[in-house]
């Protein structure tokens, strides 16, 4: 899980955040073997603002990934100390739809990692 991590922290390089000062990259990484990546991207207008981890997602979608192993999310502020990237509602419920709840989230900063199972963080998820 080390490399998935460290393809997380390089992705959080890239993230787009004038706001919040808080970069975020995911790695997402395919039943293929395949790693995606995403970073979050923010907006002046704050809905339209798009987390590493859905971007991550949606990229791996749109090369015809359906099936995944595991997601780390790294996180780092500009401004102060960063805890633990944990996903938000949307982020969960959107990997929900394609993960189920035995998929492995690591979270991590600079100083400690966690992981957890979809299921942990989204009990009795919404699906069809």
């Amino acid at each position: 899980m080390n490399e998935l991590i460290d393809k997380a922290k390089e992705a959080a390089q890239n993230a787009y955040c004038p706001y919040s000062k808080y970069h975020v990259g995911a790695a997402l990484i395919g039943e293929n073997g395949k790693i995606y990546t995403g970073c979050n991207v923010e907006n002046a207008s704050f809905g339209a603002t798009c987390c590493a981890e859905r971007n991550a997602l949606y990229g791996a979608v749109a090369q015809g990934e359906r099936h995944f192993k595991a997601i780390a999310i790294f996180a780092y502020s500009e401004i102060g100390k960063a805890g633990l990237p944990l996903p938000c509602g949307i982020c969960r419920q959107v990997l929900s739809e394609f993960c189920g709840e035995d998929f492995d989230i690591i979270v991590a900063n600079d100083k400690e990692s966690k992981q957890f199972t979809l299921g942990e963080l989204l009990p009795n998820g919404f699906t069809l």
